[in-house]
């Protein structure tokens, strides 16, 4: 846990993702300017283990009323997306339901601001059980999906069941419809991935503060 001396209220942001790549990107970042402490958890892959890893840290009593962001690796639905897209999610959808995101047009402009150059998608995230490969993601596309994770959607889930909070997702695109993982370009595109994923922070730390959460 890292506590900005400037921090206004004390405000914990919980940012979660999945794989040990994802953690080494964020991990290594100067997180000054956080307006409140920030935990970085790494849950582990797949929607079950974030589920047990969301709702076990914050059942700690610094974390009970913390804010949080999934984040990480995503596939790309939308056609004209490529390696190094970022994806702000308005809701997140798994076969439990849906989970409506906090601030997400602020968020996208404070990741334009951040990431200059990148383009920013903002649409439903939905998640699934594994890798999504050829022809399931032209059936994802179809239902209005913009991406595609494993963690996300149950990320947010169990944040929610915990208690009302601000919550958002953001996930970097590191294969999309004409650039998937299995073709040439993969070690480029993932290396776009990555270094996007280093530059997030300071959106994470203007979209925490510019929120009120409720006092319990």
């Amino acid at each position: 846990m890292v506590r900005a001396p400037d921090s206004p209220d004390g405000t914990p942001l919980l940012i979660a993702c999945a794989l040990g790549i994802e953690h080494l990107a964020l991990r290594g970042v100067n997180r000054g300017g956080a307006p409140g402490p920030v935990r970085l958890l790494r849950t582990g892959m797949g929607p079950r283990a974030a589920e047990r890893a969301v709702t076990r840290t914050l059942d700690e009593a610094a974390l009970r009323d913390a804010a949080v962001v999934a984040t990480g690796f995503c596939a790309g639905l939308a056609l004209g997306m490529h390696p190094g897209d970022l994806v702000v999610a308005d809701e997140a959808r798994d076969p439990r339901g849906v989970t409506t995101c906090t601030g997400t047009e602020l968020l996208a402009k404070a990741l334009a601001r951040a990431v200059p150059g990148r383009a920013v998608h903002t649409g439903p995230l939905t998640g699934s059980q594994h890798v999504v490969r050829g022809p399931e993601r032209a059936q994802l596309r179809a239902t209005g999906a913009i991406a595609v994770d494993m963690e996300s959607a149950a990320t947010l889930w169990s944040a929610v069941r915990a208690g009302a909070r601000p919550v958002a997702a953001v996930r970097v695109v590191v294969d999309a419809p004409e650039h998937e993982l299995v073709r040439i370009g993969t070690v480029r595109g993932g290396i776009s991935a990555f270094r996007v994923l280093r530059a997030v922070l300071p959106a994470f730390f203007e979209w925490h503060r510019s929120l009120l959460l409720p006092r319990r």
